[in-house]
């Protein structure tokens, strides 16, 4: 019976754990000033407007500011143009994500890449589970993200609100695939702890056990 709720739960979150909320199309037909710059990668107005006194950290209706419109819409350059502006880069919108997160979670390793070097802090804690950009990427099978976080010095054992770490969401969310194999290999390789449990004691290993990956079984047992 518990192992059948932890199924539910499973989906349940998956669900949601990718279910941020881009700007939807009335939004988007609604933005105006640097919104509709952001939305649009109009690059020159951004800097027109920023100049004539707009305000770079505004927020629309569901507190995201222009630097989360930029991320949703990847326009990277009006992005890099937000933040020269002096936009806070570390700025959360409505659900607690970040320009970095929205990125992770889209599969966008060239913005999010940027949104660091741009000062966006890879490590921050984000969205409604307190977790963070590593997480959600381990969760999705994101290999490209997932690297790059880590060369970022993203915190490899971040523990969010359901008690799971990027070591336990490779696993409990995935697929036990190619993806999530070197999602795995990639936390393991550098560092991640491997026993830290979920709040009822079962380890990542126990898990993939439990689900039949071999292979990531294999991985868990190994010690570098």
């Amino acid at each position: 019976m518990a192992r059948a709720a932890l199924v539910i739960f499973m989906i349940c979150y998956a669900t949601a754990g990718t279910a941020q909320m881009a700007p939807s199309a009335s939004e988007v037909a609604n933005y105006d000033g640097l919104f509709k710059a952001a939305q649009n990668g109009d690059t020159e107005t951004i800097q027109r407007l920023v100049a004539e006194g707009a305000d770079i950290d505004a927020r629309d209706p569901r507190d995201r500011s222009p630097i989360h419109v930029a991320a949703f819409a990847s326009q990277d350059e009006a992005l890099r143009a937000l933040a020269d502006a002096g936009a806070d880069m570390n700025a959360l919108e409505f659900q607690a994500y970040d320009v970095v997160t929205i990125a992770a979670v889209a599969n966008d390793p060239e913005l999010m890449s940027l949104a660091i070097e741009l000062g966006n802090d890879p490590g921050l804690t984000t969205s409604p589970y307190d977790g963070t950009a590593l997480i959600a990427a381990a969760h999705l099978g994101h290999v490209d993200v997932v690297r790059r976080l880590i060369a970022a010095g993203a915190p490899l054992d971040h523990v969010n609100n359901l008690h799971w770490t990027a070591v336990m969401e490779a696993v409990v969310l995935g697929d036990g695939r190619e993806n999530h194999q070197a999602v795995l290999d990639a936390l393991l390789t550098a560092g991640a702890d491997r026993t830290i449990a979920d709040r009822h004691g079962v380890t990542p290993l126990q898990h993939a056990e439990n689900r039949g990956f071999t292979e990531m079984a294999a991985r868990l047992r190994q010690r570098d």
